[in-house]
């Protein structure tokens, strides 16, 4: 898959919310004049459609407040990292970048956190499995080094917390345990 340039992102990205913002005007202009009663009715409907699916994910507080405390953890032992916080589906929800990290810490962090949420699994264990299946770190976006670990509701993972630029990956991994532990509380 070819990489998309800044401005295309930002293009796509404008695109795409002015649609969502047409389509959510539409949709709260049509509804305003409905009773309440048919808006319950239709949602009742669609959660239960077969063809729908709902997901659960971190709002961008909840990402910001894991990123926060697992920098912080990395602060309080003197160590530079970057940390990133990925969805479900692996796109990045926040990235920090503490200060003095390392240019190579911040791709890392969330190549780390992808891996962590794609197996829902740290990626100190994941990277154990390279033995059996060494193919696996051939599949882009993936870095199988400690310092991911995902973010679980009730068993399934919700998102993943990636860190790098410690000298270990312990560190890295023990870091975004921090993280992870914050949205605990």
């Amino acid at each position: 898959m070819k990489k998309m340039s800044l401005r295309t992102r930002v293009l796509t990205g404008a695109v795409a919310a002015a649609a969502l913002g047409a389509g959510t005007f539409g949709a709260v202009s049509a509804s305003a004049s409905a009773p309440a009663a048919a808006t319950a009715a239709a949602v009742t409907a669609d959660t239960a459609n077969r063809n729908l699916q709902q997901t659960t994910h971190l709002t961008v507080a909840a990402a910001t407040e894991a990123a926060r405390a697992a920098l912080d953890a990395a602060e309080k032992e003197n160590q530079r990292v970057s940390v990133a916080v990925v969805d479900r589906n692996g796109n990045t929800v926040v990235t920090l970048r503490g200060d003095g990290s390392g240019p190579q810490a911040y791709e890392s962090a969330e190549k780390k956190a992808y891996t962590a949420v794609a197996w829902n699994a740290p990626t100190s264990v994941l990277a154990g499995r390279l033995a059996q299946a060494p193919n696996l770190k051939d599949i882009p976006g993936t870095l199988f080094l400690a310092g991911g670990a995902p973010v679980q509701v009730k068993g399934a993972p919700v998102a993943g917390i990636g860190v790098a630029g410690a000298p270990s990956g312990d560190l890295d991994e023990k870091f975004a345990q921090a993280g992870v532990a914050a949205l605990a509380k």
